[in-house]
Order: C-alpha cells, then structure tokens, then sequence
C-alpha cells in the first residue's frame, strides 16, 4: 500500500468513528435531528444524543432553539460552499440510493477542490463484504475515480497547473507522475469513464464518470466501489450503464434546480 492510499485502522474506534461520522454528515447537509443521526449511524437514540452533546461541549455542533443540531464554529464552511455542497448532496441521493438497489455495489460521489477530492455523499451496499462509506473523506484527487473524471475534464495545460512543481516544494513526494497521469486521464477521455483498480485503497475496485450542471460544466464525479474480489471485467459495461443512468437523473434535477 502506497503512502496515498488509505485503509480502515485495525484499532478503530466506533464512538471516535460516529462522531466524526456526525461532524461530517453536520457540515455537509444542515440540521439533523437526533432520531436522523441514530437512524443513520444504526445506533439508539441514546448513544446519538450522547455523541452530539459532546461534539457541542467541543464546538463541533450547536443545539438550536428546535432541539436539532447544526455545525459549530469548528465546522462552519462558507455560506455558499456549504449550501451549493448541501444542495448537490440532496440533490444527488435518492438517485445513489437508486443506484446501489440496481447495482449491489456501494455509490459515491464527490467534487474537486484543487488536487485533492471529497467525499460529499455515500450509500453503502447491503452485502457482508462491501466498500464503506467514505462520506467527508478527502483523497488526492488522480487516486480515485471521481477525482479522475473530473481532472480528465481539464485541458493538460490545466493539469499541469494543478500540479505545478511549486505547489509541492514542500511535499515533493505526493506530487504524480504527470506523465502517467496525462496518460490515464486521455484514457479516461476516450472511454467517457474511470476504471480505478486499487489506486485509493487496496483491494478496492470502483467505476465512475461526471456529472454536469446546466451548463455542461462537470460539478461532481459519481462512481460504484466494490472488493476487488467481486470485481468482474464482463459486467464493466453494465455498470457504466446504470452510472450512467443515474448520472442523467441526477443532471436533470441539477437543471430543475438551475445548478
């Protein structure tokens, strides 16, 4: 496993794992009540009260007058990145609900900032072994698949801009092989999808492509991860398909709502 990649600690915690989880789901989305946060995590009402008093003793979440929870000054974004970000997400998850019903396979889907992507939604599948969520995690953008259909959106001049040598004077080793990189994303162009076999995480497998705004500009890139144990080069065309499908649904309520 490269240093880039990232795997689920042996040590986890599953309180330190909820309440991050919760930090997260609070930053994304807005309001959520305690009953919304158990159901969610799977845990009872009592232990999520417990995790969102905590998290407001730590500023990571405020009560309001409504007895829901928003995000504390720790967590506050930007009005407009946290509601275009809130909007895309809601937008966007009955269709990756829908998704995961068809595919079997655990949905993602995330947007760029610079050369790095974030998780913004995630459903995870119903079988045993399975990708879990990934919701606000943040990856190098050319290690995952939704990172990649939005860099292969970029001219190379753009690329390289991206990842200009200066912009890693002081982390040179994370900078990618450009020449590689121009390679995948060209693939990536041509094909009009991403293959990621275990560029992110070992034994992981996932399949993705954009999804546009009105404009056609690409907001978000939404892909299906699976163990690469259950990965199967014959059923490659049907996934792209039904991503494909829902990348459409998706971009219809996007020009619904002019985003």
């Amino acid at each position: 496993m490269t240093k880039d990649q990232k795997r689920r600690p042996s040590y986890a915690i599953s309180s330190v794992d909820h309440a991050l989880r919760i930090a997260t789901m609070l930053q994304l989305e807005g309001e959520l009540t305690v009953s919304e946060v158990a159901e969610r995590l799977d845990v009872a009402r009592s232990t999520a009260h417990r995790l969102l008093a905590m998290l407001v003793y730590r500023d990571f979440a405020v009560q309001t007058e409504g007895r829901t929870y928003r995000a504390g000054p720790v967590l506050e974004l930007a009005g407009n990145s946290q509601s275009e970000t809130s909007r895309l997400r809601s937008l966007a998850l009955p269709h990756l609900e829908e998704l995961v019903e068809v595919v079997d396979e655990s949905a993602n889907l995330m947007v760029r900032t610079g050369d790095t992507a974030r998780f913004i939604a995630s459903v995870e599948c119903r079988q045993a072994l399975r990708v879990g969520n990934r919701e606000g995690m943040v990856f190098p953008a050319h290690r995952v698949t939704g990172g990649l259909v939005l860099l292969a959106e970029l001219s190379p001049e753009q690329v390289d801009a991206v990842y200009a040598p200066e912009r890693y004077d002081e982390r040179p080793d994370e900078r990618p092989d450009l020449a590689r990189l121009h390679r995948d994303l060209a693939k990536v162009r041509a094909n009009g999808f991403a293959l990621n076999e275990g560029r992110s995480e070992r034994g992981v497998v996932a399949v993705g492509r954009p999804v546009r705004g009105a404009d056609g500009h690409a907001l978000a890139g939404l892909s299906i991860s699976m163990p690469s144990v259950r990965y199967d080069p014959h059923q490659l065309r049907s996934w792209v398909a039904a991503i494909g499908f829902a990348a459409r649904a998706i971009e219809n309520d996007l020009r619904l709502a002019g985003l």
